[in-house]
């Protein structure tokens, strides 16, 4: 199996599992409020079923979504935020049969592209393998997102090691769009998977490491869970830091997320 072709099998289920939690909801479900400001479960399907599309075209009509990024230039978090607004309009039952549909057709073209081709994004472009890591990552976190509002606990599973993998290659882009710069050592990575095995990434003996649950590692780089939140360790002070600013997504630094507990409590 391509990696490829395993990438966008984790994507499918992942959409499968948020999918069957939302396939259920009454008007109200959809309407419910999540961690995100203003945005009800509606918005956070909205943003998939948005970014999918947008996925889709970047990979089959580069010109055609050249277009859309002149138009989102200069503001393009809030290009994104209005593309999930206008889909979160949709009636329930409509924008979750679209949203089947665009995915269904991303997986689908995601596989068929060839070895070596680049395709166009907001960010630099990517590769396809890049292209369905970056989706996991996203339907995962807004997937998050919905199980909070909703009030449920979804299980993870080790597919989070795409989430964590993302998490690692961008450190260096966390201190960028701070106005950083990255440190020349690399950090090691010491994660405990949802099924118990360990996940390594970086050398042996490095100065700062970072320790802890893979589920906590992806909260903290997708900015879902305040730090004071997580059970991580930090040894070396880079790392300390780079925790307080650690983003796997795209566009300007995240706001995260508030504390569970009042500081102090």
């Amino acid at each position: 199996m391509s990696i490829v072709v395993s990438l966008v099998k984790d994507l499918e289920d992942e959409s499968g599992e948020l999918d069957r939690l939302v396939a259920t909801l009454d008007d109200d479900g959809w309407a419910m409020s999540t961690p995100a400001p203003r945005w009800t479960v509606a918005h956070q399907i909205g943003h998939l079923l948005w970014t999918d599309r947008m996925s889709l075209m970047a990979a089959t009509n580069p010109d055609g979504f050249a277009a859309i990024q002149s138009e989102a230039a200069g503001d393009t978090g809030g290009y994104v935020d209005a593309g999930a607004v206008a889909e979160a309009a949709r009636r329930p039952a409509d924008l979750l049969a679209a949203w089947r549909s665009i995915r269904t057709e991303l997986a689908q073209t995601l596989v068929a592209v060839p070895d070596g081709d680049k395709i166009p994004w907001f960010g630099p472009p990517m590769s396809a393998a890049s292209m369905a890591t970056a989706r996991i990552m996203e339907t995962w976190a807004h997937g998050l997102d919905v199980a909070d509002g909703l009030g449920v606990r979804r299980e993870p599973t080790d597919r989070l090691r795409n989430v964590a993998h993302l998490g690692v290659r961008t450190r260096d882009f966390a201190y960028q769009v701070n106005g950083l710069t990255p440190p020349a050592e690399p950090f090691r990575y010491e994660l405990t998977a949802p099924s118990g095995e360990t996940w390594t990434w970086g050398p042996d003996g490095a100065a700062d490491v970072i320790r802890g649950p893979a589920l906590d590692f992806c909260e903290l780089v997708t900015q879902r869970r305040h730090l004071s939140d997580l059970d991580l360790e930090f040894t070396g002070g880079r790392a300390q830091a780079w925790a307080g600013i650690a983003q796997v997504f795209a566009g300007p630094p995240g706001a995260g997320r508030a504390p569970s507990r009042p500081e102090g409590s």
